[in-house]
């Protein structure tokens, strides 16, 4: 699993009246490490949107085990879990700074065409820069 190098620290916009970390930050956060990730395979998001190519999230779990409260440090986990054709599977991660699991969670992307917004397969350039994935 690649963890985002950087601790992330949460702030206070992002609890709820309960002090917890709203449940709807948690995407935000496989996010930036779907994106640290792709950034670490010397992939640019911005980049696959300039040639054409959009990645919606088309459908996303999250199972939660402890909360997370304003000033916890905790960092964010990610996994690609097969080789891509069409979608992009994610598994993900968050411990707390004690190394607690506090969420876990999945996210599926598609692949679409910008003029178009119809599917298209995973672009070669992206597929090249992929690890091997055991499955």
């Amino acid at each position: 699993m690649h963890y985002i190098t950087d601790p992330v620290v949460v702030r206070y916009s992002e609890t709820d009246q309960m002090q917890f970390v709203h449940h709807s930050n948690y995407l935000k956060y496989f996010e930036m490490a779907r994106l640290d990730w792709l950034s670490s395979l010397s992939i640019s998001y911005a980049e696959m949107e300039k040639a054409g190519i959009l990645m919606p999230v088309v459908s996303a779990a999250l199972y939660f085990k402890k909360p997370l409260f304003f000033g916890d440090h905790f960092k964010v986990g990610v996994q690609l879990k097969k080789t891509p054709m069409a979608t992009l599977e994610f598994d993900y991660q968050i411990v707390n700074q004690y190394n607690e699991e506090i969420c876990t969670g999945s996210t599926v992307l598609a692949f679409l065409l910008s003029k178009t917004n119809r599917p298209t397969r995973c672009p070669k350039i992206l597929l090249e820069k992929l690890p091997k994935i055991d499955i």
